[in-house]
């Protein structure tokens, strides 16, 4: 592959080596790698069910034990509300309330999000804003007839002499209407970790934004520190990251040459949330919540939320102890087989992995097998939402271990693999917590543990041409392939996301 001098400087103004972008056009030949899934995780088959019993004690152990621990709840908050807006952008450019109704528009369409956002609009948080700013926009709105109000206040809600709301970072959209104010998805996530992450009274919580809206979610904070300090108790100490430019990944078009502007530059996309491992990578602390920016709930049924995320913490905390336990006991040297054989049965039984039939089970394979961060991730019951699901994979060792598995990465042309597919009863929320120190209290290198393989190519366009694009193994993807990992189930109801405006809609985003 020939770059130029100013190829080449453009790339290195990245951080990025000539070496690395020759990797990634070497994986656009390669093609996407399909995952050899062995069966689904269902309950009893790696997926735990707790009893209320045992929930309670694991909420009592993670109480009695967070104070010895750094914690903090990381979310990944970089995109932009445009999507979930999509619906009414589409609206504004098509309908002609001069030429046709508004029924026989939604009748046409045959969008049910859109046609609840125009039967329950009144019950936005930013229902009342919009009429307000749409009426000082537009004078004459009263006199307008119902079609044309109608569109008039979804231009408002869209526009830049609006409230511009598609502009703003999701994390920043009004989620939630309460009598004395209306809240940010960004301020629910704060209130919320409040409950759990508190450690002496503060909260830390890490966002990751893009560099242009980090200033946006700053003055947010200043304008709503009293009232959420006040509300809570505690204090926070907020912090904020950017995905790093050197994750970026070269485009190629369909002949797998590097994919140029119009101007003749070479063109590099984001890589995608799987770049947010470095990220991660990057914190002190030795706990961390992730969940995304968008799966918040209303103040009242917070207190659901939090015992199930007490209850994650408490399983990861009792199994990382015990993880501990034995990789010091195996520090020791002269483990007895009987040992060998308790510590083999624990990462079998707890940790779902499961060695080829000809791999001998010494102190030093299980030592590289406990010694790798862990995550605890709850699993829904898969009720028809998008996401990622839970699978028992097999690599090219003959390994099985748990892996959060997306549908791009299923080899669905194999009847066999695409049959184990269908048999999953779960999906991924994103309701993850992790381990990221070492027995000896050090940090891991969690790029070690990315399972490279699991990068996925899509097709974009850029200017109005077709281009494949590269975006990096998913965070709770490949991005965690090589952690350890245990999934428990936890109910549907703590999952909320807000995919399009008309989620807001739903019972869960409704204040009682």
């Amino acid at each position: 592959m020939n770059f130029s001098e100013k190829d080449t400087a453009e790339i290195e103004k990245k951080g990025i080596s000539l070496k690395e972008v020759e990797e990634q056009i070497k994986i656009f030949k390669r093609g996407n790698v399909k995952v050899n899934i062995t069966e689904a995780a269902t309950v009893g088959k790696g997926i735990t069910r707790l009893d209320e019993a045992e929930k309670r004690n694991l909420i009592k152990y993670y109480d009695s034990e967070k104070k010895k621990h750094s914690l903090l709840k990381f979310v990944p908050a970089s995109g932009a509300a445009t999507r979930m807006f999509k619906a009414l952008h589409n609206f504004s450019d098509e309908f002609d309330p001069e030429n046709q109704g508004l029924r026989d528009y939604l009748d046409e369409n045959g969008d049910k999000d859109l046609l609840r956002f125009f039967n329950q609009m009144e019950d936005l948080p930013f229902y009342k804003h919009a009429v307000d700013k749409t009426k000082k926009n537009h004078p004459y709105y009263e006199d307008k007839s119902h079609d044309q109000q109608h569109k008039l206040l979804v231009k408002t809600i869209l526009e830049s002499d609006g409230l511009y709301l598609s502009n703003l970072p999701k994390g920043l959209v009004p989620f939630h209407k309460y009598e004395d104010h209306v809240a940010t998805a960004f301020e629910e996530h704060l209130i919320e970790a409040a409950k759990y992450v508190a450690v002496n009274d503060v909260a830390k919580l890490h966002f990751t934004v893009a560099e242009e809206d980090k200033q946006k979610f700053q003055a947010e904070w200043k304008e709503i520190q009293d009232r959420v300090e006040k509300k809570s108790g505690v204090k926070f100490e907020i912090t904020y990251s950017y995905q790093d430019p050197k994750t970026d990944t070269i485009a190629v078009d369909d002949n797998f040459e590097p994919f140029r502007t119009k101007e003749g530059d070479l063109f590099f996309r984001p890589g995608g949330h799987g770049a947010l491992i470095e990220n991660l990578n990057r914190l002190d602390e030795e706990i961390v919540f992730v969940k995304n920016i968008d799966n918040v709930v209303t103040g009242e049924n917070i207190p659901n939320v939090v015992e199930y995320k007490k209850m994650l913490g408490g399983k990861l905390l009792k199994i990382q102890n015990q993880i501990f336990e034995y990789l010091k006991v195996l520090d020791e040297g002269s483990v007895s087989d009987e040992k060998l054989k308790e510590i083999s049965k624990f990462l079998n039984e707890e940790l779902c992995i499961k060695t080829g039939s000809d791999k001998t089970v010494t102190a030093e394979y299980l030592k590289e097998k406990l010694n790798r961060p862990l995550r605890v991730c709850g699993m829904v019951k898969n009720e028809g939402e998008p996401g990622g699901g839970p699978f028992l994979v097999k690599d090219s060792q003959g390994e099985i271990s748990l892996q959060i598995i997306e549908g791009a990465q299923i080899d669905d042309k194999n009847p066999e693999q695409a049959k184990t597919a269908r048999e999953a009863t779960h999906f991924n929320p994103v309701d993850i917590v992790c381990g990221l120190r070492n027995y000896k209290g050090g940090g891991f290198d969690l790029h070690q543990y990315v399972d490279e393989e699991m990068s996925f190519i899509a097709d974009k366009t850029k200017d109005g041409k077709a281009l494949k694009a590269l975006e990096r193994p998913g965070l709770w993807n490949g991005g965690m392939a090589k952690w350890n990992s245990i999934f428990v189930e936890v109910p549907v109801e703590t999952f909320n996301p807000v995919k399009t405006v008309s989620d807001l809609l739903k019972e869960s985003h409704q204040p009682g």
